[in-house]
C-alpha cells in the first residue's frame, strides 16, 4: 500500500477510537427529517465536507453504496429512505471505523423505531477495488475520501465506482476542490492530505476526470466555501482557498458531442413569440427559465440573439433541466 493511504488509514483509525470532531466540517446542514435521530457520538464521527444524501436520488428503492463509512451517518440517511434489509451497503478500510459503525447503528436502533441495524450492511473493503458486483448498485456515494487519493489512485477508484452502478445510476460525492495553485511541499504533506487540506482538484480538473471515465452527465449541486490555508500554519507564500463540491455523475451513455455538465446556467427567452426553437430539442418558453448544461448555454450564445438571456454559472443544480 502507498504510505500516504496507510498514513490515512491510521488518522481514520485513530478517529474511530475516539471521535476527532474537529477534523472535518461539513458545509451542509444535517438532514432534519421527521422521525430521524441522529445519536451524539455518529455526528461527532461526521467526517465529511458536504452530503451526499438527495431524496431524489433515492426513490424505489435503490441499491445504494456507501464508501468511507465514517461514523455512520449518512449511511443511516441513506437508510431512512431504503428501510430494508441490505439496502445500504457500507465499504470501510478500516477495522476500527466498521467497529464503531456498528455500536453506532446499535445506539441509532434505540431512538429511531423505524431503524433495523440490518437495514445496512457493513463491509470490509478498498475503495481501489471494492467488493461489489458489476452494475449491482443504483447510487454510489462517498464523502471527502477520493480528494485524498493521488491522481492515478482516484482514477482506479472512479472506475471502481462506474463498475459497480447500473446503467443510468449515480455516483454521489462531496470533495474539496481548489483552484489555487497548491505547493508541491503541501500536496506531498501525507498527514495534510489525509486530513483533506492538499489534494484538492480545480473543478474543471475533477469534472474531467469523471467524464473520462465515463459518465455520461454531471450535475453541479453545491459550491460552498470551505478551508483557508494561509503563510502563518502552512508552507505557502499565499492564501489558498478550498471550496467544498457536492456532484452527481450519472451512468447515462456519453453523447457525441461530449458530455452534458450542469453548472447552474439558465437560460431564458423574452422575445416577441410564445417560444423559441432552436430545433434540436431545447424549447424555451416565453420568459421562463430554463436549466441548461454548459454545452448548450454555449449553443445558445453562438445564435448571437438578443432575446435570449443565459445566466453565469451558480454552482447550484437542482435536475429538470435540458441537455
Amino acid at each position: 500500500m502507498n504510505s500516504y493511504l496507510e498514513t490515512t488509514k491510521e488518522l481514520y483509525r485513530d478517529a474511530a477510537i475516539e471521535p476527532n470532531v474537529g477534523l472535518c466540517c461539513t458545509t451542509t446542514p444535517v438532514w432534519s427529517l421527521p422521525g430521524l435521530e441522529i445519536p451524539k457520538r455518529m455526528l461527532q464521527m461526521n467526517y465529511g465536507c458536504g452530503s451526499t444524501v438527495n431524496p431524489r436520488d433515492l426513490v424505489n428503492n435503490p441499491k445504494i453504496l456507501y464508501v468511507g463509512v465514517g461514523g455512520g451517518m449518512e449511511l443511516l440517511q441513506f437508510a431512512y429512505f431504503s428501510r430494508q434489509k441490505g439496502g445500504v451497503i457500507g465499504v470501510d478500510v478500516v477495522d476500527e471505523m466498521l467497529s464503531a459503525s456498528r455500536g453506532n447503528f446499535a445506539e441509532a436502533e434505540k431512538h429511531n423505531s423505524w431503524f433495523k441495524s440490518d437495514f445496512v450492511e457493513l463491509v470490509k473493503g478498498d475503495a481501489l477495488n471494492l467488493p461489489i458486483g458489476d452494475e449491482s448498485v443504483d447510487v454510489a456515494a462517498q464523502n471527502c475520501l477520493f480528494n485524498i487519493f493521488h491522481n492515478e489512485d482516484l482514477k482506479t477508484a472512479l472506475a471502481e465506482m462506474y463498475r459497480v452502478l447500473k446503467p443510468h445510476g449515480r455516483l454521489v460525492m462531496s470533495d474539496p476542490i481548489c483552484e489555487n495553485d497548491i505547493p508541491e511541499e503541501l500536496r506531498e504533506d501525507e498527514r495534510l492530505r489525509a486530513l483533506c487540506l492538499s489534494g484538492s482538484l480545480p473543478m474543471k480538473e475533477y469534472i474531467k476526470m469523471l467524464t473520462d471515465i465515463g459518465f455520461g452527465t454531471i450535475e453541479i449541486r453545491a459550491k460552498r466555501p470551505y478551508r483557508i490555508l494561509d503563510p502563518k500554519h502552512y508552507a505557502t507564500n499565499k492564501l489558498i482557498y478550498i471550496e467544498s463540491l457536492e456532484v452527481c455523475a450519472i451512468k447515462d451513455p456519453m453523447p457525441e458531442d461530449g458530455p452534458c455538465v450542469f453548472t447552474g446556467k439558465t437560460a431564458i427567452y423574452y422575445g416577441d413569440k410564445e417560444y423559441f426553437d432552436d430545433k434540436k430539442g431545447h424549447v424555451l418558453m416565453h420568459n421562463q427559465p430554463l436549466s441548461v448544461c454548459d454545452k448548450t448555454a454555449s449553443a445558445l450564445q453562438s445564435l448571437g440573439r438578443d432575446d435570449i438571456f443565459i445566466s453565469e454559472s451558480t454552482f447550484f443544480y437542482d435536475g429538470g433541466g435540458c441537455c
